[in-house]
């Protein structure tokens, strides 16, 4: 009962978060940064959904979403906000380089950071902007492929990973071009985000940019290389982002 009781505070806090009255300039931003990638009818991908922020930001756009989230209880939040949109399919499941099945660590208190990888969590300890999470239970999860979803839904014009950690994994299974893409980096793992970096590149995915935190900004669009500085030199105090690959 405790425990369900922390998940629900967890979900509760990040719907407040996501969805509060305040974040209505939040929102224009994200359609208006989306707006670049996306266009209705357009199919998208969102890879680690968590409460769905961004599924809205896609649907407001008119594309059609695949809604792709492991953790029980944010993907039981997702079909109670989009479970009666017909454009929008969710899937319980984790996404990596095979099928199968794998473990997922579980943050009570903050379920939107549960991750599948353990390097993320050893990174998170005691770093700065990470104090004070833990990941106490950890539960079995199908794992699918981007292949295979798209093998199942068809080719996305857009797809948005953001996975804690595992993002590398995710594009691993993903062997086929597509148009658009972006991944969250953290400043606790930039090996993540630069192996990410190239795998991108070499799907053909050739220029970049990036957004900090929440800002929903890009800048100027760089090669690989350039990106590839750009992490090298943003302090820690930067903490996370996302960043944004598409083709020439």
């Amino acid at each position: 009962m405790l425990e369900t009781l922390r998940t629900t505070r967890g979900v509760m806090r990040s719907l407040g978060i996501y969805y509060g009255w305040q974040q209505r300039g939040r929102s224009r931003a994200m359609d208006a940064l989306y707006a670049r990638f996306v266009k209705s009818g357009d199919l998208v991908f969102d890879i680690g959904a968590h409460v769905g922020d961004r599924v809205a930001a896609f649907r407001r756009l008119g594309a059609r979403v695949l809604a792709v989230e492991p953790q029980p209880a944010l993907a039981f939040t997702l079909n109670m906000l989009y479970g009666r949109d017909d454009n929008v399919v969710i899937e319980r499941t984790a996404v990596g380089r095979d099928t199968g099945e794998l473990r997922l660590m579980v943050n009570t208190d903050n379920p939107t950071i549960t991750t599948a990888s353990r390097a993320f969590v050893n990174a998170a300890k005691d770093a700065p902007g990470w104090q004070g999470q833990h990941w106490d239970r950890s539960i079995r999860v199908p794992m699918t492929t981007l292949d295979a979803l798209i093998a199942g839904y068809g080719v996305p014009a857009f797809i948005k990973i953001d996975v804690e950690g595992f993002e590398e994994e995710a594009l691993l299974g993903l062997t086929q071009p597509v148009e658009a893409l972006s991944f969250e980096f953290t400043t606790i793992q930039r090996e993540v985000a630069r192996a990410c970096v190239a795998r991108c590149a070499a799907l053909g995915l050739t220029l970049f940019n990036a957004a900090l935190g929440e800002s929903q900004e890009l800048g100027d669009w760089r090669p690989a290389e350039g990106i590839g500085r750009w992490l090298d030199e943003l302090p820690d105090t930067a903490n996370s982002g996302d960043i944004y690959a598409r083709r020439s």
